[in-house]
Parts: structure tokens; sequence; C-alpha cells
């Protein structure tokens, strides 16, 4: 998959947020998603209080309401950036773009477990490697970042809106009866609507759309060391 560099990545803090800044005003959430062949899940992991991060993507093709696994590409990298909340990309994303570089076919749309819009700067890591792979890209994170919802039903299926000062920022859902909810927000040339329809058709009886999550468990087995990057 070819990607073009969109900036560099040694930045300041400081620095990380004013292009942030500068790169939310790139990002298109107005886009309808149609139908498509080729849909990815990519994960990001590493061992607490190191600096060495861990990226997985698995591309799936998409046979009717089956998922069917054509590629996984890993890669590891030494990151000299902090964990700061808020700026998670700049410590995540290089790495996982050496993933997505390793793969043969460009997805048609891709699953992160991430943010896209609900950030303070709406520039979660789902919006900002949409920019870098200029592919659909979602946000489907585990736990809240940015906006407030209402409390939601226990049932499957049960979804709210998440908002910030009045504006819809993404779609808090619970994809499982007594699981946590997912928040699902657009990261880059996607709608909110397609961005929820994507994840939700995704989900086969587990809590995770079934792209990150076989990326989760891809990520941490090259993180052991059980699988070659």
């Amino acid at each position: 998959m070819h990607i073009e560099p969109l900036h560099r990545w040694d930045v300041t803090q400081a620095e990380a947020v004013a292009l942030q800044r500068e790169l939310a005003a790139r990002v298109d959430t107005s886009p309808r998603l149609g139908d498509y062949d080729f849909l990815a899940g990519a994960d990001v992991s590493n061992d607490r209080f190191s600096n060495t991060v861990f990226a997985g993507v698995i591309l799936f093709a998409v046979r009717g309401e089956q998922l069917e696994v054509v590629e996984q590409r890993g890669a590891v990298a030494e990151t000299s950036f902090p964990y700061v909340p808020g700026l998670l990309s700049f410590r995540e994303a290089p790495v996982l773009l050496q993933a997505f570089a390793r793969l043969e076919k460009t997805p048609d749309v891709v699953i992160l477990d991430g943010q896209g819009i609900a950030h303070p700067r709406r520039l979660g890591l789902a919006a900002h490697v949409g920019l870098w792979l200029n592919v659909p890209c979602v946000g489907c994170a585990k736990s809240r970042l940015w906006g407030t919802f209402r409390e939601l039903d226990r049932k499957a299926g049960a979804a709210a809106p998440l908002t910030y000062k009045g504006e819809v920022i993404g779609r808090v859902v619970r994809s499982r009866t007594g699981a946590g909810p997912l928040y699902i927000s657009p990261g880059h040339r996607i709608d909110l609507a397609s961005a929820v329809r994507v994840v939700l058709s995704s989900c086969k009886g587990y809590r995770l759309p079934e792209p990150t999550r076989q990326a989760h468990l891809y990520v941490n087995a090259l993180r052991r060391g059980d699988l070659p990057c």
C-alpha cells in the first residue's frame, strides 16, 4: 500500500497540538460509504513503561456476512514521544503506518481501536491515520475520551449520540447485552452513519468488531514474541 508522507513526526508536544489543529481542518466526515469489498482492522500494543511499540493490521475480504482474512501485517518501532492523552497518535501512528505500508491490497475502509473526531481537537488516531492513508477510517474505542451521552439500556443495540457543546461527534453503542459500550466516531472520508454501520456489521458475537478484535489478538502475539513481525 502506497502512503504519501503528510508531515514529520519529530515534534514537541506543543508542536503536536498545533499540528492537530491544522490537520483537523482537512478531515472530511461527510461522505457516505457505499458497498465495500476489503475491510481492515488495526491495533497497537506495547509493554507498560516501554518505548517499543507494536502494530498490527489485518485485511479481510467481505463475503456477504462473512469476513475472510487475506493479509496480516505487523511492525515494531521505538518511539520517543511520551504517553500523553489526546496526543496518542504521535506515539502510535508512525508504527501503524509502517504496518499499513506492508499491505499488498489497499482496504476500502479501516476500523481502528481509537477515536476519530471524538477528540478534544477533533483529531484522534482514526482521523490522523485516515489523513495519512487517504482512505475511509473509523474510530471504534472501548472508552470515552471526549463528549457526553445519556445512559444506555443494558441490551444489545442500545445507542445514544455522543455530543460536545450540542454537536454530535460520535455514537455510543452497546454491541452485546451486558457488555461495555463502543464509542464510534468517523475518522476521515466517512460519515457517522456509515461508520456505525461498518462497525456493527462486523461484530460477530463479540463486543468488539471482528477486524479490531483479530488485530488486537495478532498485535499482542507479536509483542509476546509468539509471531514474527
